[in-house]
């Protein structure tokens, strides 16, 4: 069975970091597009920054610059370290490990971040 644990979530000011980390267990070494997604109030679940096995990251424009997404493929661990944070990066942050980029693949619980100005 697999299971997606995410952690590091939390409260912390404008301009402040945080490092979210996500740790997979059962058979996914074959998942190896490994992203996070956030998901605000009210607003529909977006990619975040995603690390696919020999492609190109991709960081989503409103996060270029401040957040960095790495990972250990031998621990199926991915880290998103989120640097110079603003209120409207406030959302609950899943990460993701999918086979292909079209499938959806598995889901962590979520962790929430909330940035206050």
């Amino acid at each position: 069975q697999v299971q997606l644990v995410e952690s590091g979530g939390g409260l912390v000011q404008a301009g402040g970091s945080l490092r979210l980390s996500c740790v997979a267990s059962g058979s996914i070494s074959s998942y190896t597009y490994r992203g996070w997604y956030r998901q605000a109030p009210g607003k529909q679940r977006e990619l975040v920054a995603r690390m696919p096995s020999g492609g190109t990251t991709y960081y989503a424009d409103s996060v270029k610059g401040r957040f960095t997404i790495s990972g250990d493929s031998a621990k199926n661990t991915i880290i998103l370290q989120m640097n110079s944070l603003k209120p409207e990066d406030t959302a609950v942050y899943y990460c993701n490990f999918r086979p292909l980029v079209y499938v959806t693949g598995y889901w962590g619980q979520g962790t929430q971040v909330t940035v206050s100005s």
